[in-house]
């Protein structure tokens, strides 16, 4: 990003005009910020890119959906979008089995299970589809005193003593204290603070599609790993329906994202089969994939800049926290920003290096565990295979770490 003292003097976007914080971004993680941020006192800008035209049948079920966990339910709450969200279309994880090295009833296969009753909780997670969600963050924009939404995308930014200036495409500025980066895994915002990071490809995709079940799920969601397949997590949806998410070896999904999904139904019968009987491809038939990848940043932050969400982490989906690790930084930005002292601009260097160190072991920590997870069980190594099989079987029947274990995961 480049610096430059006369920054301040661009013209502002009219549209933008007084703004204390400019987010970048259109996904859950950004319109949340601006939702919180806006709540809390300060002149919110969304630069979000021109909407497009929806097609979506809203009575299909969305095949993007997302375990949410209690970190993301109490600022969703705080914001008051968890209650505009269509409650009957959102599902309780009561409960979550863990299947190590493929089928249950394998020999020495590891087995772990959490439930809400031993957790003291009334749910582990819940999972919400991306259209409830964004349909509830986009209504709830549209009443939100303090919150200019801004359609266009930004060509240059850069920063000064005082603020920070996106040149939009259409000629337009907008200058403001802090830029917010909620733009995504490949953020045009990191790219512009010359911010490097470490990246991985995983060389597998997550295939994503939705199911009835003839058994109900009982609200448990399903994890097995196997070393050839990957990881197959079926979530629970409300009645007897069920999420698709299969992080698969690149050449197996390009496989199966060929097969009809009665076909891919069949396949998945091995896993699912004893649990929740048969399973039947839900109408409209669609099924989708996405690249899955690891992105470190190594930095959070950078002059009048701050990162969240996938610009600030992306992880591997198997635990199903990436949308929580965003939620949780923008619980922390907000934190931060309004506990500031009263001489500190919001995006004062001082004030952005304590939301960095605010996130920095829990982002770090999942970073290790979903990387360090998939390493495990991608190989097939027979004593690594004991071990790991063993690992699981010995956390299962510990309370104490299982406890601790439940507690970071649920955010609480």
């Amino acid at each position: 990003m480049t610096s430059t003292s006369n920054a301040q003097h661009h013209s502002s976007s009219p549209a933008a005009a007084g703004t204390d914080i400019c987010i970048v971004g259109n996904g859950a993680v950004g319109k949340t910020a601006a939702l919180g941020l806006a709540q809390a006192g300060f002149k919110v800008t969304l630069l979000a890119p021109p909407a497009r035209p929806g097609s979506a049948d809203e009575a299909s079920w969305d095949v993007r959906v997302y375990a949410l966990n209690h970190t993301a339910h109490r600022l969703l709450s705080s914001v008051r979008v968890w209650e505009a969200m269509d409650a009957a279309r959102i599902a309780p994880v009561d409960n979550m089995t863990v299947h190590g090295d493929g089928a249950a009833d394998r020999a020495g296969a590891g087995f772990l299970s959490f439930d809400s009753y031993a957790a003291r909780t009334n749910a582990l997670a819940w999972i919400v589809e991306d259209r409830n969600l964004d349909n509830a963050l986009n209504a709830a924009l549209r009443f939100a005193p303090n919150v200019r939404v801004v359609q266009g995308r930004a060509s240059a930014l850069s920063a000064s003593l005082d603020a920070a200036t996106l040149t939009l495409e259409s000629g337009e500025s907008i200058s403001a204290p802090l830029v917010v980066g909620a733009d995504g895994g490949q953020s045009w915002v990191r790219g512009q603070c010359d911010i490097g990071l470490d990246y991985r490809a995983y060389g597998q995709k997550a295939i994503v599609t939705n199911f009835s079940c003839e058994k109900p799920h009982l609200g448990v969601a399903y994890q097995w790993f196997s070393p050839t397949e990957g990881v197959i997590a079926l979530l629970p949806l409300p009645g007897e329906r069920v999420s698709l998410v299969w992080s698969a070896p690149q050449a197996l999904a390009e496989q199966l994202l060929r097969l009809p999904l009665s076909e891919l139904a069949a396949r998945l019968a091995q896993w699912a089969g004893p649990v929740l009987g048969a399973l039947a491809p839900l109408q409209p038939e669609v099924a989708k994939a996405f690249p899955l990848q690891l992105i470190k940043p190594h930095a959070m932050i950078a002059q009048r800049v701050a990162l969240i969400g996938d610009a600030a982490h992306v992880v591997h989906p198997m635990a199903g926290h990436g949308m929580n690790l965003g939620f949780g930084d923008v619980a922390a930005l907000i934190d931060t920003l309004v506990n500031r002292e009263a001489q500190y601009d919001c995006g004062d260097s001082r004030v952005l290096r304590r939301y960095a160190r605010a996130r920095k072991e829990e982002v770090l920590l999942m970073q290790l565990a979903t990387d360090g997870l998939n390493r495990i069980f991608s190989t097939e190594a027979e004593p690594l295979r004991l071990v790991r099989n063993i690992g699981m079987n010995l956390v299962d029947r510990l309370p104490v770490l299982k406890r601790r274990l439940i507690a970071h995961a649920l955010g609480k």
